[in-house]
This record gives structure tokens, C-alpha cells and sequence, in this order.
């Protein structure tokens, strides 16, 4: 996936006369460490950026349910062997996948169409532990494909990059 921990996990899904099933999480598919605790629910309209967000002490796990997303993701982590790195991918409803995302690594996405995902998490919602980063931070060299999205309030004043790294997350190898 080019950044530590962060997993792509492939599913099946079966297709008959009744319509589609696919099986979005298993356990045995992401790192061990706390099982999840919270499943949530995100429904975006089209051109709506969430993000970036990261936690400290916090993992995601996402499954794409319907629609098409930009997905961008930065390893922030200190310590960390893919530390600064920044990788891209997208997350469609017509393609099953699982995306693990640990602590310290900021995620977020464009939804490129209605967008509805899933994401389990292992900890409840904690807002000491929710942050963020700016999203069009020029020295996180993300290529969005969107410069004029829709943005909550709180995504509009992330902090920069360089504010982060005064503070950064640790990196924890048992997560990856």
C-alpha cells in the first residue's frame, strides 16, 4: 500500500439472481491489537472532502457501501519506516475492499460521486483523540481532484503539516 500498516484488503463478492454478497470485515484480515468497538455510518453528496483526520491511539477500518472516492492518506507517524510518505488509492461500492488505517496515519477522501461507506473503529468516539490536518497543505503533495470542495467547518482550520510534526504521533510496530 506504500505507507507501514495501512492494508488493503481484497473481498469477494458473490453475485446471483437476488443481487450481491460480500463478507467487509474479518478479523483475521487486520493486525492484532484491540478488536473494534464503534461501527459508523458516513453518507457524503458529490464533491464533499472529509478530512484529514488522524488520531493518536485510534484505528479505522473503511468499506466502501455505494459511490466512487478519492482516498489520501499520510503517514504522520514518528518513528515510523514510511514516516512523511503519502499515498492514494480509490474506494468504490462496486469494488469490495476493506481499508485498515492505524493510528498516526491521516486519511481522508473526495467523494467523487454519492458516497456511502462504513468504517469500524477501536475505540469509542473520543473528540480529545479527533485532528486533523489541512488538506490542501501544498507540502503534503496530494493530488486531489477537486481545489474547491465541500468542507466542514472544522476541516477548514486543520492545522498545517508543519504544526503537526511539532507534536507528531508515535509510531506503534505492533499496528504497523
Amino acid at each position: 500500500m506504500g505507507i507501514e500498516g495501512v492494508i488493503r484488503v481484497a473481498l469477494t463478492s458473490r453475485t446471483d439472481d437476488r443481487g450481491t454478497f460480500a463478507e467487509f470485515f474479518r478479523r483475521s484480515s487486520v493486525p492484532a491489537g484491540t478488536p473494534p468497538v464503534q461501527a459508523n455510518l458516513s453518507r457524503s453528496h458529490a464533491n464533499v472532502l472529509r478530512g484529514l483526520h488522524f488520531h493518536r491511539r485510534q484505528w479505522d477500518y473503511w468499506f466502501a457501501l455505494s459511490g466512487t472516492a478519492f482516498v489520501a492518506l499520510v503517514d504522520l507517524r514518528e518513528g515510523s519506516p514510511t514516516a512523511s510518505e503519502t499515498a492514494t488509492l480509490r474506494l468504490s461500492g462496486e469494488e469490495p475492499a476493506g481499508l485498515f488505517i492505524p493510528p498516526g496515519v491521516a486519511h481522508g477522501f473526495f467523494a467523487e460521486t454519492a458516497f456511502a461507506m462504513v468504517y469500524l473503529v477501536d475505540g469509542y468516539f473520543d473528540a480529545s483523540d479527533e485532528l486533523g490536518v489541512a488538506w490542501d497543505d501544498p507540502a503534503l503533495g496530494i493530488g486531489w481532484p477537486a481545489s474547491d470542495p465541500i468542507l466542514s467547518e472544522r476541516d477548514r482550520r486543520n492545522p498545517s503539516l508543519e504544526d503537526i510534526r511539532r507534536d507528531p504521533p508515535r509510531f506503534h510496530p505492533s499496528l504497523g
